[in-house]
């Protein structure tokens, strides 16, 4: 799917371009005064019993719009408020205001003075020593978010020239919140944009790249905010949608950029064409940034579970953000990398433009430092891992709250108003405890008022029960609380109240509302948790086909959010800091607190997704575990901590944010990101995954089927470069430390072109027809058998058992089981299958002589550049099947007698330098039909030169020397065997080839395939397929 999406992508790159930046900026045009449709709601639980008693209380009485603005006077110095001039100055401005703006104030509720519009009160509004008065304002709206737009419209009309007036009320707090709110995402477009432009130069070293990922996230941020403008239309959207929106669409989009970008870079510096460089960049980083976003707003959507409009709205304004940026990733970005092509790199530094080669990463430091960790891994993982439940510990004090003035700045006016108006007037808090009656007896409603006063934690009996005029049936009542932190005991007396069968009384009030949104989150996050890792899992199940890598990926990103919540607590509950970044210490707002849960776990598996992405390609082309795991952490070290720098510079923007809320949300990302990308991802992985080896690969057969029907694993990768592949010298040796891989190189004038194509399963060689077939096994000096002539009967197959045949070879067992010990097998006779002399153990075939005394050149000196004659001679390659070595002993003498070809050499690409002596040892002893010695060289070269099977290994002539299709076609005339000495050859060959592989064993891990199936096969299994004897 994503090979064809990048091809079409290529193809209709300019018109890509045009519709879906259109697209965008429509989206950005209709989102246009976002901000004045934003509300303050959606903090509380709409299903709870407060907000019942909220409802039932409004439509009752009409909605409370006592405290929607507060306006407190101080008289001036050495008068008091009954000062005349001092009434006429404030009388004036309070009968004003409703007939100035009859749209946004309705009405003066009460003031020391009487007004047009409302009563004078003075006992009430007027404090003892006559310093400070306060007026109520009504303003017009029936929902939050009409009244915060209408209190915008007029803050600033409540204001006296010569008059000391302060501001204050719950509208004013909403209102203060939004305006902060748009003066940090302005902060953060100021500050972090050109910073993060800034990286991204010396990231890539040159303009164009560096200006990509900036372009996509310019656009994915305008284009949420006219989807998020459509949401208004339906629901209430919380202010802080905006802010949050912002920092995660952009920090997201550009890291998206910068992996796609990086990758097309590679992609160009390995020799690839536009075109193939733009398929395999879609194929492999924009197919890990559909499942990265998918994995992220799998996590994010949990918040969709609690009932709190706060979180529903940014539930869906980071999940259409996510979908926007991954989306301009796969379609905008490949189609200006296509326009771009080579271009992509212009307008630079020539010190950083240069894009580097795998090998050149591989070999970086990255590369180095995962080879250190897992030469080391308990040493590693055991510190990590007590470091951060260290960290974990401070989360016994997390305390949770609600909304309330205090999250802005201590020293912000409207806070300092609010504040001082509680400790004038300590009666007229606005956060009451509130009692809503349904009855029609108001005896029994006045036994249950009775009781109630009884309550503890308040300053005051309940004020008499008020009952409604338009439902006779309602009444309420409120009182105040001694302190509004310490609200469940008195909540709980008043919830377990006997009520007579005729009463329903509810529990309302803002204190009540705040625990009933607790406890609603507490509820439901254990759901929400659970939810979450199901379908993270099983998405990632269905990615990478293993159980233990999404497991392990889930108790990282624990151990990283607990880390996380155990430095927030440490900052902002228990207050270190708390002077330096201008806040005052309280419980954590639990809705933001589900946030920065939901938010923190979708980025820590969002990095994992692009890490194990590398090491399962890896692991697809034949690397080892260990090998993967280096290749995965060196290919993705370096962008993954350069994606977690820039996402942390977006992100710290905020960290100066006047809003506490705010500032949760960004030292909360901080210390996530800093952790996930440098201690979890690039130490404790690797270490946790060398300690594991290939466990992290395990699943149970019946999901592994599963994944192999709907899966959607690993592309694989075919080389499209012209010649096939990497040149890599044939002198140059390898030291490997893992198990090895065998592929078919093609051999160009002394070179050798790595290609990164997967090798061929043995169900795949199984399946083709060969080209050349192996006519009979090649022997050397001896009595000659007599040539079957056509048409002459085939002599009946001895029945008894074959003498030659040893008795000791056992049947081959699962070469995962442990395998008993075989008897010894003594070497092969001189002249017996093209045997050789027996060498010393530890010496190579090619370095020993041959039967007239003449060493055989190594492969490097073996290896030439073909000529014309020897291609015409000689089946390419590409054009000729290679068949296996069980394969070409299997193959009967009766069978038509063609040129035989031998296999081309086998690239040992990965293991240690031991290993792959023995593997190159046995792959030549077998094709000799020699014994396998068991070597041990240091270091040996990655391939032989190849030469025809036909080339028996005679008395008197080296076994290296080239022959021509006639002469091949003599020899193996004259040395054809009979069925029965065929049969029998074979099986003894095949005997001695298990036994010497079992004493190889002993000295090295054992050779690996690749099965049809994508695991890795090893040589026994191999044999046992095609033998179960």
């Amino acid at each position: 799917m994503f090979t064809r999406w990048g091809d079409l992508v290529y193809r209709l790159r300019y018109a890509v371009i045009g519709v879906v930046v259109a697209a965008l900026l429509g989206l950005g045009g209709y989102g246009f005064g976002l901000e004045d449709h934003l509300s303050s709601s959606g903090w509380d639980d709409p299903t709870s019993e407060s907000a019942q008693a909220a409802r039932v209380a409004d439509e009752a009485f009409g909605r409370d719009h006592t405290s929607d603005v507060i306006v407190l006077y101080t008289a001036p110095e050495g008068r008091t408020i009954d000062d005349p001039q001092f009434r006429q100055q404030v009388v004036d401005n309070l009968n004003s205001l409703p007939k100035t703006y009859p749209n946004e104030i309705a009405k003066i509720n009460g003031a020391y003075w009487q007004t047009e519009t409302g009563p004078g009160v003075p006992l009430t509004f007027g404090s003892k020593d006559k310093k400070y008065t306060f007026a109520s304002v009504a303003i017009v709206g029936d929902n939050d978010t009409d009244m915060v737009r209408n209190y915008r419209k007029v803050k600033d009309v409540f204001y006296i020239p010569g008059v000391d007036v302060q501001v204050t009320g719950l509208q004013a707090v909403a209102g203060t919140l939004n305006d902060t709110m748009a003066a940090d995402q302005l902060r953060m477009e100021m500050l972090a944009i050109p910073a993060v432009a800034i990286l991204l130069f010396f990231i890539f070293g040159g303009l164009i790249a560096a200006g990509l990922p900036l372009i996509i996230g310019g656009l994915t941020v305008i284009g949420a905010n006219g989807i998020i403008m459509f949401l208004t239309r339906f629901t209430e959207v919380n202010s802080f949608v905006s802010g949050v929106v912002s920092m995660i669409g952009l920090g997201l989009a550009i890291d998206y950029g910068l992996f796609m970008v990086s990758r097309f870079r590679e992609e160009l510096a390995e020799g690839y064409d536009t075109r193939a460089a733009v398929r395999r960049t879609v194929m492999t980083a924009g197919r890990t940034v559909v499942f990265s976003a998918t994995m992220i707003i799998a996590s994010l959507g949990g918040m969709l579970l609690f009932p709190q409009g706060f979180l529903k709205s940014v539930a869906y304004g980071t999940i259409a953000t996510v979908s926007l940026a991954a989306v301009s990733a796969i379609t905008i970005l490949p189609a200006m990398l296509a326009v771009l092509g080579q271009r992509v790199d212009s307008f630079g530094l020539k010190r950083f433009r240069k894009a580097k080669t795998a090998d050149d990463i591989e070999n970086g430091f990255w590369g180095r430092t995962t080879q250190w960790v897992m030469k080391h891994p308990l040493k590693i993982a055991v510190p990590i891992c007590v470091l951060l439940l260290l960290l974990i510990i401070p989360v016994k004090n997390l305390a949770f709250g609600g909304i309330n003035e205090r999250y802005l700045p201590p020293d912000n006016p409207t806070r300092v108003a609010l504040q001082e108006f509680y400790q004038i007037f300590p009666l007229k808090k606005t956060d009451p405890i509130q009692l809503v009656f349904v009855s029609d007896n108001s005896t029994d409603v006045g036994k249950v008022w009775k009781e109630a006063n009884q309550a503890p934690g308040l300053t005051g009996n309940f004020e008499v029960p008020q009952r409604s005029t338009t439902q006779t049936d309602v009444y309420r009542t409120s009182a105040t609380l001694q302190d509004s932190e310490n609200s469940d005991p008195t909540i709980d007396y008043l919830r377990s109240l006997e009520l007579p069968d005729d009463v329903t009384m509810y529990v309302g009030g803002q204190p009540t509302i705040q625990k009933d949104s607790i406890d609603a989150l507490l509820d439901r996050m254990p759901l929400m948790i659970a939810l979450v890792l199901f379908v993270t899992t099983l998405l990632m199940f269905l990615t990478f086909g293993s159980l233990v890598l999404p497991i392990k990926a889930a108790l990282m990103s624990a151990l990283g959010l607990g880390s996380t919540l155990g430095i927030l607590t440490w900052i902002f509950v228990d207050g270190h800091g708390a002077g330096l970044l201008n806040f005052t210490p309280q419980p954590i707002m639990s809705p933001v607190l589900v946030l920065i849960i939901a938010v923190i776990y979708g980025l820590s598996t969002d990095y994992e997704v692009f890490l194990l992405s590398r090491m399962v390609e890896a692991r697809s082309q034949g690397a080892s575990t260990t090998e993967a795991v280096r290749i995965g952490t060196a290919q993705t070290g370096r962008i993954i901590t350069a994606a977690a720098l820039i996402l942390l510079v977006v992100v710290g923007a905020f960290a100066f944010s006047d809003l506490v809320m705010m500032q949760y949300i960004a030292y909360g990302l901080i210390a996530a990101l800093f952790i996930d990308a440098t201690i979890l991802r690039m130490l404790l992985v690797p270490a946790t995954m060398k300690l594991l080896g290939d466990d992290c690969w395990w699943a149970p057969a019946w999901m592994k089927r599963i994944q192999e029907k709907i899966g959607l694993g690993e592309p694989i990768l075919d080389d499209e470069r012209p010649g096939g592949g990497e040149v890599v010298d044939l002198v140059k040796t390898t030291p490997i430390t893992d198990p090895v891989t065998m592929q078919i190189p093609a051999v160009e004038g002394g070179k050798l072109r790595r290609s990164p194509r997967r090798p061929r399963t043995v169900a795949e060689i199984e399946a083709e027809a060969p080209t050349a077939r192996i006519g009979a096994v090649p022997r050397a000096a001896g009595p000659r058998a007599q040539v079957r002539k056509p048409g002459e009967a085939t002599p009946p197959r001895p029945t008894g058992p074959d003498p030659n045949r040893p008795r000791s070879a056992p049947a081959q067992a699962d070469p995962t089981r442990p395998r008993a010990v075989p008897p010894a097998v003594s070497a092969p006779e001189p002249g017996r299958h093209g045997g050789e002399p027996a060498r010393p153990a530890g010496e190579p075939s090619w370095a020993s002589p041959s039967a007239d005394g003449v060493r055989p050149p190594s492969p490097v000196e073996s290896t030439r550049t073909p000529s014309a004659a020897d291609s015409a001679r000689t089946p390419s390659v590409e054009s000729t099947r290679t068949p296996s070595f069980i394969e070409s002993a299997r193959t009967s003498s009766s069978e038509p007698d063609l040129p035989p070809t031998e296999p081309a050499p086998a690239v040992f690409r990965t293991g240690d330098s031991a290993r792959s002596a023995i593997s190159s040892d046995m792959v030549r002893g077998a094709r000799s039909g020699g014994d396998l010695p068991e070597v041990s060289a240091p270091q040996v070269p990655e391939v032989s030169a190849p030469r025809p099977v036909g080339e028996a290994e005679t008395t008197g002539r080296p076994h290296h020397e080239s022959h021509g299709p006639d002469a091949e076609s003599a020899e193996n005339a004259d040395t054809a065997e009979t069925p029965e000495e065929n049969r029998s050859s074979i099986e003894n060959w095949m005997a001695e080839l298990r036994s010497s592989r079992r004493r190889v064993a002993s000295n090295a891990d054992e050779g690996r395939h690749h099965g049809s199936d994508g695991r890795t096969v090893s040589v026994n299994e191999l044999l046992r397929r095609r033998d179960p004897e």
